[in-house]
């Protein structure tokens, strides 16, 4: 059951919702705890609701959660939640995003240790990728069987069995092989590739780089088939179109390599490689000052905050809680109005928050920066608050029936309460 539930999830989730995770989406024992706490205390109060079963409110529900989830990270992102240092966090540059994009490690009293450094892309780290036979869309010339074949990678075999049923096409059989590899989840991609009319079978792996004492990260093999045409040569799925290979870069001049586009450097630096610096072209990285650093800081702050009223909005018409939940938030901005707008920062129509680069540049670097820096704590952490309140409890927000309040002074933790949220993908896929 648990299985079939996290499968519904994970529809939902990747269809619906962002998609990214973070460092800040795992948590200590404490934390879980107190999460935990705060499930009875809702559990203990909160009244009887008819099960919520519709296809609508299951994408609402996914969506707003992991929105809330988002724009927490993004707040923890600003120098972790310690309250002396949000916002204070330095940010990072680099002068060609196209080649290189970089993410900050360090901390707010280590930027004297962390020098600039300039990169020269050569090649990026790349993936193997076998691409099989481009065949028609015509009758199966292997005989309708039983068959099997083995993919070795990272060290382990796995080994494939399906069937070829009379009269199947030869894309009926590679769908089939597709949906094999791509649901065994074993590090490699499956695809289908046309042209012309013909379709091809492509796997590529999800690992870079080359591996140690050899040059390919997998191999498809069938030793064990005893048939004139065996499945992979048929396929052509053992054909490798592009071996794996590292990236190689200048550092400070300095030739190295690097199995992954995404390595950190001198436990400062979360660099990503993007593309191949132009000849000769080198991309500098690193520490913005800080007014330029406190800027970056609230853009981000309230690029989070709009990108969840925005998700709340979009679902305005088909939910109509949803509005409520964006006036929730405009209403929690507007209490901190005349700070904010004083910063450059003004509360729209639509709950959303705009920003003028020059006045929030202008409020970092006056002598009241203080101030306003603490006021945008407060707020910032108004958003936690509220971000933790919904991800907790995001059927608050969905239109449902009330049944019954329960005997105030005599009620008690009820857990079919708490399932309302995953009983409801549940019910309908069970």
């Amino acid at each position: 059951m648990n299985t079939v539930l996290a499968n519904v999830y994970n529809h939902y989730l990747t269809s619906y919702a962002p998609k990214s995770t973070s460092q800040y989406d795992t948590h200590k024992r404490s934390e879980l705890k107190g999460i935990y706490n705060s499930i009875v205390k809702q559990n203990k109060d909160a009244p009887w609701y008819l099960p919520v079963n519709n296809t609508e409110a299951q994408i609402f529900a996914v969506n707003i959660k992991e929105n809330a989830r988002s724009l927490h990270n993004t707040i923890a992102s600003l120098s972790g939640l310690d309250k002396s240092k949000l916002l204070g966090g330095k940010t990072v540059y680099s002068t060609n995003e196209a080649a290189v994009s970089v993410s900050y490690l360090g901390d707010t009293d280590s930027e004297e240790t962390a020098p600039a450094i300039e990169l020269e892309i050569k090649q990026l780290a790349s993936p193997q990728e076998n691409r099989g036979l481009f065949l028609p869309n015509t009758k199966c010339r292997l005989p309708a069987d039983s068959y099997s074949f083995d993919v070795s990678i990272n060290d382990l075999s796995y080994e494939f069995q399906f069937s070829i049923r009379e009269g199947e096409t030869n894309r009926d059989v590679q769908d089939r092989l597709v949906r094999l590899i791509n649901n065994a989840g074993i590090g490699l991609d499956a695809s289908l590739e046309e042209m012309n009319g013909l379709s091809s079978i492509r796997f590529t792996t999800t690992a870079t780089g080359l591996p140690a004492n050899t040059d390919r990260l997998f191999t498809v093999t069938d030793n064990h088939a005893n048939k004139a045409l065996d499945i992979v040569q048929y396929f052509g799925m053992d054909t490798i179109s592009r071996l794996p290979q590292n990236a190689e870069f200048l550092l400070n001049g300095e030739l190295k390599t690097a199995s992954s586009n995404n390595f950190t450097v001198a436990k400062t630096y979360d660099l990503r490689l993007n593309g191949i610096s132009p000849e000769g072209e080198t991309t500098t990285i690193g520490i913005k000052d800080d007014i330029q650093s406190l800027t970056d800081n609230i853009r981000t702050l309230i690029g989070g905050y709009n990108s969840f009223v925005k998700a709340a909005s979009d679902f305005a018409q088909r939910q109509p809680r949803s509005g409520h939940l964006a006036s929730e938030m405009g209403h929690l901005a507007s209490l901190y109005n005349n700070e904010l707008e004083s910063m450059g920062l003004a509360v729209q129509h639509d709950s959303t928050i705009s920003m003028d680069d020059s006045l929030v540049e202008a409020a970092a670097s006056s002598e009241q920066a203080e101030e306003s820096l603490d006021v945008l704590t407060k707020f910032a952490f108004s958003l936690i608050r509220k971000a933790a309140q919904v991800t907790l409890d995001p059927m608050e927000y969905v239109d449902k029936t009330m049944v019954a309040y329960k005997n105030p002074g005599r009620n008690f933790p009820n857990p079919y309460i708490t399932s309302s949220y995953s009983g409801m993908f549940f019910n309908s896929y069970c």
